[in-house]
């Protein structure tokens, strides 16, 4: 129940709403029994019977306090001079418009109680999936590469809302039910303690079938909830593979691989309501079990002593049966509970991982870059135990343009990541104008810094918010002069709406050569001084890399770069050439150096590029 409790602190911002929740639910709760007792006078209008003040027989063998039991009397006093002067006909009339404004009281306040804890379960939900949206952000990169994509989906939506069922449960069933419980078993108890008494005896074994169901749910919940995660991965890695799929033609493969899955959520769904849905034919069954005891000791009672009158006795049944809807409310909000403790444990698990990347205590803020970045004895591992970066030292200087080549998997793209802090170096430590890049904040750090990938990230939004995104308020005229900078402003003003057109999931309504030029725009009206083009160019046809490529070169002027390539005609005009094999840095030159070097692994991989 800790996971539990913990989900319930989300509910202390709204603590005003629970306490009109809580007042709506006692008076929705006063009224529902003063509904049900107003039966009682009128079937003694019904059968023309007398009305009795004193219910329930003697008070010398009453369990119920005698200043109640007065005080009891004269609200009876009161009501029934009130109903029962004049004749037969207004007595009924008087009645049945009391039952009808108890009723309408009662369902009011019920309305009211639903919709407060409607709107706390609803913002309590909306805070959890905020707060996970939130600290995702904050999480390093490490941890999204041991996660799978539609895992996190599912704790974010899934999860969440299994979360608010229980927390729904809660708040409502756990305020109201109790309450109706204690009105009705107050009437009771009111018009026959005894009978009360007899009815009570079935409830422990009610609460040892609740106790049992409750603790397999508990254990089996959490596994739907897996299953649920593991179809949402394999949904969103075949719609966002959908072309891969097609082009292998490995519909059938597809189709058995989630047909697989939704069986596996399928079965373990069907076994766990098994057990949820024992609960409530179960304590229902044993409630009327309890009930048949009381017709017939009741009715004895009524048959044979007279020591209860026919419609006090009809009153207590109403009453009784009355409270098999909450007790079986309440014996099936324990299942729900423990459900919610699972995904809960769920969604924890992410809010309780500790970002490795983080501020130092006291960070250092820059706006500017004004001299080099030093990389000394660097060395990094994704795990303690490999290194794939080893014994780093390189100076870049502010304007330069610094190419790193090398073979796939020589560490290219972890060298590069380590500067804007995606990942902490291992050993060692990158400087910039002086200062460890881990001594300044992350925000200032990679403000400093402009990113283009091979593999473009654009949102499915217009052209406009993908260009300006981080600048919202960006004026036309610098996002068009962007746009013209990168060799995009043709294409765009061709789109069906210009720069308002929706560009689709991860651009896919454009081409691979216009994603990048997009990219590169969104680069550009950032205007960084420091910029990292990761195999910018490296998926694209001769004519889109031209056209990127020109980009390129107009948006490394005047800024320093860090170059990754694998085409080396991109790079020849780099003011260094640092190459890397095995996670060393192998050969540092210009490009001219570097191939008259006889047996150098660059020259070694420009020959085989130009070997035709």
């Amino acid at each position: 129940m800790t996971v539990y409790w913990r989900v319930l602190k989300y509910a202390k911002p709204y603590s005003r709403y629970l306490g009109f929740s809580l007042l709506a639910s006692i008076l929705y709760s006063l009224f529902s029994a003063v509904s049900i007792y107003l039966l009682i006078p009128l079937l003694e209008t019904l059968f023309k019977q007398a009305p009795k003040t004193t219910v329930g027989g003697s008070r010398g063998d009453s369990l119920i306090p005698s200043w109640l039991l007065d005080a009891k009397d004269w609200a009876v006093d009161q009501f029934q001079g009130f109903v029962f002067s004049g004749t037969t006909r207004q007595s009924l009339f008087r009645i049945v418009i009391v039952i009808l404004v108890a009723f309408l009281l009662k369902n009011l306040f019920g309305y009211i109680q639903s919709m407060l804890t409607t709107y706390v379960e609803q913002a309590m939900g909306r805070d959890i999936r905020g707060a996970l949206y939130r600290h995702l952000h904050q999480l390093p990169l490490s941890y999204f590469s041991g996660e799978r994509t539609g895992n996190l989906i599912s704790r974010i939506m899934n999860d969440v809302t299994v979360v608010n069922s229980g927390i729904s449960a809660s708040i409502y069933t756990l305020i109201r039910e109790p309450l109706l419980i204690v009105a009705y078993l107050s009437i009771c108890l009111l018009i026959s303690w005894q009978l009360t008494l007899l009815a009570f005896v079935v409830f422990p074994l009610v609460l040892l079938i609740i106790t049992w169901v409750g603790k397999r749910v508990r254990r089996e919940s959490g596994k739907i909830q897996e299953r649920l995660a593991d179809v949402t991965s394999v949904l969103y890695e075949t719609i966002s593979g959908v072309k891969v799929v097609k082009a292998f033609g490995m519909e059938t493969f597809e189709n058995k691989k989630f047909a697989r899955e939704i069986q596996r959520h399928f079965r373990t769904v069907v076994n766990i309501a098994g057990i949820r849905n024992l609960a409530s034919p179960t304590t229902e069954f044993l409630t009327a079990v309890g009930g048949g005891a009381i017709i017939w000791f009741g009715g004895l009672q009524v048959l044979s002593s007279e020591s209860m009158k026919a419609s006090e006795f009809l009153g207590f049944l109403f009453a009784m049966f009355q409270l098999m809807p909450p007790i079986k409310e309440i014996s099936s909000v324990n299942n729900r509970i423990q459900e919610a403790s699972a995904a809960g444990a769920r969604v924890f698990s992410i809010l309780d991982t500790e970002p490795n990347i983080k501020d130092a205590p006291n960070p250092v803020t820059v706006s500017t870059f004004e001299r080099e970045i030093v990389m000394e004895n660097l060395c990094f591992g994704y795990s303690a135990d490999t290194m794939v970066l080893i014994d780093i030292n390189a100076v870049i200087q502010k304007g330069e343009v610094v190419a790193i080549v090398g073979p796939s998997g020589s560490g290219k793209s972890t060298l590069v990541d380590l500067v804007p802090r995606f990942y902490d170096v291992t050993e060692g430590s990158i400087r910039i104008d002086g200062v460890d890049v881990r001594q300044i904040s992350i925000e200032s750090l990679r403000s400093l810094i402009g990113v283009v990938t091979q593999e473009t990230i654009l949102f499915n939004d217009s052209v406009r918010n993908n260009i300006a995104y981080g600048h919202p308020e960006v004026p036309d005229e610098k996002l068009v002069e962007a746009a013209k900078a990168a060799n995009a402003h043709g294409f765009i003003l061709n789109l069906s709406d210009g720069y308002e057109t929706i560009i689709g999931d991860r651009g896919i309504k454009l081409s691979g050569g216009e994603r990048q030029r997009l990219s590169l725009a969104r680069a550009i009206l950032k205007n960084p001084p420091i910029l990292i083009l990761d195999e910018a160019t490296s998926a694209l046809d001769t004519e889109s890399e031209l056209l990127v490529q020109e980009a390129i070169e107009k948006l490394m002027k005047g800024r320093t770069s860090i170059v990754i390539a694998h085409r080396l005609s991109t790079i020849q005009h780099a003011d260094k050439i640092m190459v890397i094999e095995g996670g060393r840095i192998r050969e540092v030159g210009n490009h001219q150096d570097l191939v008259n070097e006889q047996g150098s692994l660059y020259k070694k991989l420009y020959d085989m590029q130009f070997r035709a």
